[in-house]
């Protein structure tokens, strides 16, 4: 496996962690009975915290979907180098750090750190045409 599926493995493994974070909140803040009911009416309100938390989920989502071809066209292609494991590398450590700065509304740490993420992703994808 190369160091970019390495990295991709981990960075699924970060949403999957975040996700179980968002999940205990809701259930904690919300209780069992909305979050494993149909949702079908209107929701209760949601706290701060836990509504950044939401949205982080999906933003790493909206992440993967872009990191995830990048690592796979790369390592179809074998254009692996050191800048590509340090581009994947730098997108798992962006995204470790983001739900954090999100959840806490670090402002404006948060949208460096998602450039950061984009930046990442986006040095793949071009590594992958060179």
């Amino acid at each position: 496996m190369t160091t970019e599926l390495t990295a991709l493995t981990c960075a699924v493994l970060v949403q999957i962690a975040t996700l179980a974070v968002m999940s205990t909140v809701a259930n904690r803040e919300l209780g069992a009975e909305v979050t494993t009911g149909p949702r079908d009416g209107q929701m209760p309100p949601l706290s701060p915290v836990l509504g950044r938390l939401m949205r982080a989920v999906s933003n790493g989502f909206e992440g993967l979907a872009m990191f995830a071809p990048a690592v796979l066209i790369l390592a179809v292609s074998g254009h692996s180098g050191p800048l590509t494991t340090i581009a994947a590398w730098a997108y798992v450590v962006a995204r470790i750090l983001y739900v954090p700065a999100y959840t806490y509304g670090l402002a404006p740490w948060r949208s460096v750190i998602w450039m950061v993420g984009l930046l990442a992703t986006l040095t793949l994808l071009v590594s992958a045409l060179i």
